[in-house]
């Protein structure tokens, strides 16, 4: 079975369907990048229509043990995760509501700097706040997954030394093997390893780069080589792939309502709009060569299964349980 860390998009039964083909057991779904309160209940609600339409191909997973059975019975355990943390809206108690609504995942910060701390795209990383190590904190006691992809360095490692549990990048890659400043430093990948957590990497052209992108042997080579960083118990997959987006997504998901001005995020001017996926992942069914390609670069049976999913099942052991 194979668990994807982050995608995001407009699914649809035909997703779901192309996860199934690939071997995808259980998958954290982008609820949300810069939407409030209500528009993430909003989405919430969507969510569990689409689930709930699509029942014989997908359903909800909010513990380990429900993301395992749903995988293994041959389905797609949708994991509810947002890549911003902006849907508490300030509010500490909304942390444990949205927990108790099925989040399992929430990034601290998206591209821009915000209350909780730092991003990766500020020209000076704040460091986590009061108000971020707060919701840390209530995040660990809630049941929900710190995630700290598009987060600066300093806020990250400062978050890793917060929280009461380990935490997770859940799609990013080393910025020692690809220079972007989306991707992380070895200090930020070795913290993770040595207090449990799990990066999960990118198949993002943009953060991946053109070199790891022509084969599946050569992306499972970066995977590898992430695995001397971090340790075996430390690297999963996080593809960051996207589903049905179209020009206006793109916009929202860069721009939001914080600007008129145009914004890249992870791309640059003279980029296309959309980045080529990787050449090896093409449609979403081809992520079923990903174990043939890691053992093709010589991981073992066991560490196949670490990567592909026994390191996120046992950080969501360890995290999506509510504690006293």
């Amino acid at each position: 079975m194979i668990i994807d860390g982050l995608q995001c998009g407009h699914f649809d039964r035909e997703a779901f369907q192309s996860l199934q083909r690939a071997g995808v057991g259980g998958v954290v779904v982008t609820c949300g990048f810069w939407e409030g309160a209500l528009e993430s209940l909003d989405a919430l609600g969507l969510w569990r229509d689409l689930v709930r339409d699509n029942s014989d191909v997908a359903e909800i997973g909010t513990t380990a043990a429900e993301i395992a059975r749903i995988g293994a019975e041959g389905k797609v355990a949708v994991i509810l995760g947002y890549q911003n943390a902006n849907l508490f809206e300030g509010r500490i108690r909304l942390v444990e509501m949205f927990a108790e609504l099925g989040v399992r995942v929430v990034q601290l910060t998206y591209n821009n700097q915000n209350e909780l701390g730092g991003s990766c795209y500020e020209v000076e990383d704040s460091g986590l706040a009061r108000f971020g190590k707060e919701v840390v904190l209530e995040m660990n006691r809630a049941g929900i997954l710190v995630d700290c992809s598009h987060v600066g360095d300093r806020t990250t490692l400062d978050a890793i030394e917060a929280s009461e549990k380990p935490i997770a990048v859940t799609h990013a890659n080393a910025r020692s093997l690809f220079d972007h400043k989306r991707n992380k430093s070895d200090d930020v990948i070795k913290a993770l390893g040595q207090t449990g957590g799990v990066i999960g990497c990118a198949a993002y052209r943009n953060i991946t780069g053109d070199d790891y992108c022509k084969s599946i042997e050569a992306w499972c080579g970066m995977v590898a080589r992430t695995v001397d960083i971090a340790g075996i118990d430390s690297v999963a997959i996080g593809t960051d792939r996207s589903h049905n987006f179209t020009a206006p997504d793109y916009a929202w998901m860069r721009q939001g309502r914080w600007t008129r001005g145009v914004q890249y995020g992870a791309s640059a001017a003279g980029k296309p709009l959309k980045a080529p996926p990787p050449d090896w992942f093409q449609t979403v069914e081809d992520m079923n060569v990903i174990p043939g390609g890691l053992r093709a670069v010589g991981f073992s049976e066991e560490e196949v299964a670490k990567i592909t999913h026994k390191n996120w099942l046992r950080l969501y052991e360890a995290t999506f349980r509510p504690s006293n």
